[in-house]
């Protein structure tokens, strides 16, 4: 894997041919990749639904189009805000569209008010694995994003994929579809040196 595809893989909304099918193959392809990510304790708690059908994507988008509207009510984007945020309802508005929706669970569900430690533990062990997946995705044409907006709805979500939600918790969706033709280069990134301290926060 080269510095290429890790510095040009990003959140790709805009750019996701909605007109063409993803296959199983490519799908589980990857997955088996995600899997080979690190994990607590190795307890590869991970678990992924992928949603096809058409009516019941179309059910999760509009869960997840009301909890990206309460995500964005009362702020004040800043300038340099307004593409990704235009960007994000684009996304919202042809959720249902998209050819595969990937929902990122964990097994168990944390107690309320749980510390910084479980808290890193809980989400350290899956989120290795989303981002294995989004880059063995993104080396065969396939883009996707990290989205999270209908875990304003997590029950509701969980009782309309059958998923218990006492046992298991909903971390993240993964939009996946063929990429469309588009610049692929860096994102605009404030350089590591700018925010790494030596020895002492400074």
């Amino acid at each position: 894997m080269g510095t290429e595809l890790l510095t040009t893989t990003r959140s790709f909304r805009r750019r996701l041919d909605l007109t063409r099918p993803v296959e199983r193959r490519d799908l589980l392809e990857c997955l088996d990749i995600a899997v080979q990510a690190p994990s607590g304790s190795n307890r590869q708690p991970w678990r992924f639904l992928i949603v096809q059908d058409c009516e019941t994507k179309q059910q999760i988008a509009e869960y997840y189009r009301k909890g990206f509207a309460a995500n964005l009510s009362g702020r004040t984007p800043r300038p340099d805000q307004l593409g990704d945020l235009a960007s994000g309802q684009y996304l919202a508005d042809h959720l249902a569209e998209v050819p595969a929706l990937v929902l990122v669970c964990s097994l168990g569900r944390l107690p309320g008010g749980p510390s910084s430690l479980r808290l890193a533990s809980f989400y350290g062990s899956i989120y290795p694995a989303v981002w294995n997946f989004m880059l063995a995705l993104r080396e065969r044409g396939l883009g996707s994003c990290l989205t999270t907006a209908h875990l304003a709805y997590e029950r509701e979500v969980a009782d309309l994929l059958g998923i218990p939600f006492d046992e298991v918790t909903q971390l993240a969706m993964i939009p996946v579809a063929h990429l469309l033709p588009g610049s692929d280069r860096p994102g605009r990134r404030t350089p590591a040196a700018d925010v790494t301290m030596w020895d002492r926060w400074a």
